[in-house]
């Protein structure tokens, strides 16, 4: 599977790669901040993308109504990784077509089960 991680922390870009892309089963890449997540959608579109909520340049929110308006990545799954994790955020963001919402802070050990496990269901 294709993962594209967005995040403007380089930690979290990190850990996060680390995490998703360790047992090598997995390719990951990141990205810096929406603007840049949406350039590396569209020029190698991955199989799902994790991305955060807040960026600077453009938000998570912004970045996923900019996928879903494309028919080229309008079926991409987005799932957010963020510290809105509350039921109200995550009814928010399915509402705007997010596949799940994985909470931060985030344990590297199971991090690639929980995202494997958001994308078994059904959407």
């Amino acid at each position: 599977m294709k993962i594209l991680l967005i995040d403007d922390d380089p930690d979290i870009r990190l850990v996060g790669e680390i995490a998703l892309g360790g047992d090598g089963r997995h390719t990951v890449r990141t990205a810096s901040g929406g603007r840049e997540g949406l350039e590396a959608i569209r020029s190698d579109p991955p199989d799902v993308v994790v991305t955060d909520l807040f960026m600077e340049d453009l938000d998570g929110v912004a970045l996923i109504r900019a996928l879903r308006e494309d028919p080229e990545t309008a079926a991409i799954p987005v799932v957010f990784l963020t510290a809105r994790a509350g039921s109200d955020d995550v009814e928010r963001l399915r509402a705007e077509g997010a596949r799940g919402v994985l909470p931060k802070p985030f344990d590297p050990t199971i991090l690639l089960d929980r995202l494997e496990q958001i994308l078994r269901t059904r959407p």
